[in-house]
């Protein structure tokens, strides 16, 4: 049985998000894997994220992994976010955490998580095998496992399953990545175990959403930086565009989107980081704020970036829709903003009036 641990890092914390940035750096170039169009960039990347133990960032090295923290994981995940990277890196490390809550072993290789919807639900039948189907399950395709959250009348428990006994139609999502439908029938599990008390799969969706906040937040970072160098070379009627009113009005609007959106992620982030349960209100207001914020600043922000960039912005050439349509693409995963916002009301109604302020004060 593999130990849950702490952060097992050595030296400074920041190592591990600079090894991910160097590898992005490398093997990653949006410009160069927009131009791949046979996928060739993947297995290196891969390879190389491999090599340095980043996919399985959250699971202690007991237990196959390289048992950094919550803090450095989600790290390379803004980073990942930064890079636009489209390559299964979040949805490992978040299957690897999955497991680990349960103290189950990752295998190597890709995987994912289902569900990533909180309205699906996978059932765990009286024999030990799962049913269930689960939507819009990033990279299913390309997965060896699978990290299930399962649910029978005892409670809840962590399944790893075999991407071979599950049955997966494929879907591409608005970004252009894998957002697959995935079918168990009756599927036998390589290992179940009971999930620990208090887990569930709000906690599994609130765990996503922050994930999916911080590449948003990533993904707005590098859209500012992408409009803002262009406006300052692109020329019309004689001089840079980013000379025009009008320009510098929309740059500072997607500053503050993407600004608002990176306090959103990080502050759930470190949240997340330092709390002992998903149970407690601050966690979830935090978690679900942060989702959605950004996915709010998704929409706002890749208009903005595109008009910046008019015409050319639209382009398959161009690299800003590698960012633009990944961040509207990952609004939908483990709870749209619409979903977290209906939930986020019944948590202060059910609160009271009085206890809105103590509750929002507190962060």
């Amino acid at each position: 049985m593999c130990a849950i641990k702490g952060n097992a890092v050595a030296e400074s914390e920041n190592i591990v998000v600079e090894t991910a940035e160097k590898i992005f750096s490398d093997l990653a170039d949006a410009q160069t894997i927009n131009r791949d169009k046979k996928g060739e960039w993947k297995a290196p990347l891969w390879q190389a994220l491999a090599e340095n133990g980043l996919p399985l960032s959250w699971v202690a090295e007991d237990c196959g992994g390289s048992g950094a923290s919550l803090a450095e994981g989600f790290g390379v995940v803004s980073a990942a976010g930064r890079f636009a990277i489209a390559v299964p890196l979040a949805e490992t490390m978040l299957a690897g955490w999955l497991l680990s809550q349960a103290r189950i072993a990752s295998p190597e290789g890709e995987m994912t998580v289902a569900p990533a919807s909180p309205k699906d639900r996978i059932a765990r039948n009286a024999d030990g095998t799962l049913s269930g189907r689960a939507r819009g399950v990033p990279f299913a395709k390309e997965a060896k496992h699978f990290a299930v959250l399962v649910s029978d009348t005892k409670g809840d428990s962590i399944a790893l399953v075999d991407a071979k006994a599950a049955r997966i139609e494929s879907g591409v999502g608005l970004g252009g990545d894998a957002s697959d439908t995935v079918t168990f029938t009756n599927a036998s599990p390589v290992t179940i175990k009971r999930a620990p008390e208090g887990f569930d799969q709000n906690a599994l969706m609130l765990m996503g959403g922050v994930v999916r906040s911080l590449q948003i937040a990533g993904a707005l970072e590098s859209m500012l930086d992408i409009s803002v160098k262009y406006s300052n070379e692109r020329v019309a009627f004689e001089k840079k565009i980013s000379k025009f009113q009008a320009v510098q009005h929309n740059l500072a609007r997607l500053a503050g989107e993407s600004a608002a959106a990176l306090a959103a992620a990080t502050s759930a982030a470190d949240t997340l980081a330092n709390s002992t349960s998903f149970g407690d209100d601050a966690v979830f207001l935090e978690a679900v704020a942060a989702k959605i914020r950004c996915s709010e600043a998704a929409e706002k922000g890749g208009g903005i970036a595109h008009q910046v960039h008019g015409a050319i912005g639209f382009t398959i050439e161009h690299i800003l829709h590698r960012y633009s349509l990944r961040a509207l693409a990952w609004r939908d995963d483990f709870g749209s903003e619409s979903y977290w916002a209906v939930e986020l009301g019944k948590l202060v109604a059910s609160r009271g009036a009085d206890e809105l302020w103590p509750l929002v004060a507190s962060r």
